[in-house]
């Protein structure tokens, strides 16, 4: 990957630390787990072991203590694998569940998971999609109550990752009866009445598990409540500025490796005397969609360097979830293309990251939903 203003010595190790990894652990293994639906959890804790799991956590918890920047440049480094449904168990893990316990749990908390966390012991996930609202999280249905010193919480949760095989669950609940009265729990797999509704079934990211989960009086303690009663909606909001830069890295690393692909493809495919890269037209196109790739990712390590900053840029992060999102499904149907009947057949990596990409204009905040964000900030 080619550096970027932002870049550092450490990045570039980085990068090489992740890529060894991916063409050890992963790229032989991963299409059987594809098959399987899941990601084994020993991989998980070698993740861990070489310190992949929680860059941007704690050090006194076993993390890396790094910034956006760093953490970024581990996503998009990650997103090098053709095998999506890896990259999003490990990045909902270490960028959309994990951080909820990072940014508000209590020192307490932190204690007894983070150490687990970041070891790849304890996988997460974050339960706040509801068949009836996603991106609207004033909108959850899922209440919690007060009885004596205890929560009871009654819900469901629909289309969460990491759903069936995470043993630590972020869960959003409402707590009064205001439009933004959130408050997030701290469920452990096990707790009564907390259960595994059904395993969903998706087009791409197979080795992904995705599940809805059902809440049916589930008894919690004080002690699980994450962060101020009431305050969860505002967690929420600050940790999809993680997610949203999290899922664009995806998005820029399913593009750099579907145009990898397609070159070394059109390079030595013959047709009518030629080889495809031999067509003005194919190649024109290509360059395009490169040059498309390349200005996101720009803009990409741009707003992670602005959150380094500590500036407010939820009008930025909107922009480039709904760009990266888009462009991703452009770049990788047109790489499909080029790659003709080929590109149809199951196992082969194009094939895979057209279906994998789909996903990337909707979930973390669909296309419209970000755009809507970008307006009214105008």
């Amino acid at each position: 990957m080619p550096a970027t203003i932002y870049d550092n010595p450490d990045h570039e190790l980085l990068r090489e630390q992740v890529a060894r990894f991916l063409a050890r652990e992963v790229e032989p293994h991963a299409a059987a787990w594809e098959d399987a639906g899941m990601v084994p959890r020993e991989v998980l804790r070698r993740m861990g072991q070489a310190g992949l799991l929680g860059l941007m956590f704690e050090g006194a918890y076993g993390g890396g203590d790094a910034d956006a920047l760093t953490n970024l440049v581990f996503a998009e480094a990650l997103s090098q694998s053709t095998f999506a449904g890896f990259v999003i168990t490990v990045l909902v893990h270490t960028d959309m569940a994990g951080p909820h316990l990072h940014h508000a749990g209590s020192a307490a908390q932190k204690a007894r998971y983070l150490p687990r966390v970041t070891a790849g012991d304890m996988v997460t996930a974050v339960g706040i999609t509801e068949p009836g609202a996603g991106s609207d999280v004033a909108g959850i249905r899922t209440s919690a109550r007060q009885e004596g010193d205890a929560w009871v919480l009654n819900g469901t949760k629909m289309f969460i990752t990491n759903g069936v095989h995470a043993d630590l669950y972020f869960i959003a609940a409402k707590t009064g009866s205001a439009r933004h009265d959130v408050t997030m729990f701290i469920v452990e797999k096990g707790t009564p009445g907390f259960s595994v509704g059904r395993a969903l079934h998706k087009t791409g990211w197979l080795s992904s598990d995705t599940a809805e989960l059902v809440l049916d009086n589930v008894r919690l303690p004080q002690a699980n409540v994450l962060g101020e009663v009431g305050k969860g909606f505002y967690s929420v909001m600050k940790n999809f500025q993680t997610e949203r830069i999290a899922l664009a890295a995806m998005a820029v690393g399913h593009c750099t490796q579907a145009l990898r692909l397609t070159l070394d493809h059109v390079r030595q495919r013959q047709a009518f005397g030629a080889t495809l890269w031999d067509k003005q037209a194919i190649r024109q196109r290509i360059a395009m969609l490169d040059a498309k790739t390349r200005a996101a990712r720009q803009f990409m390590y741009h707003c992670a360097w602005s959150v380094t900053q500590g500036k407010d840029i939820v009008q930025e992060v909107s922009m480039l979830k709904a760009l990266t999102g888009e462009l991703v499904n452009e770049v990788v149907q047109n790489c499909q293309q080029f790659h003709g009947g080929m590109g149809f057949i199951r196992e082969t990596a194009i094939e895979r990251l057209w279906r994998d990409a789909r996903v990337l204009s909707i979930g973390g905040g669909a296309t419209e939903v970000m755009l809507e964000e970008v307006a009214k900030r105008y």
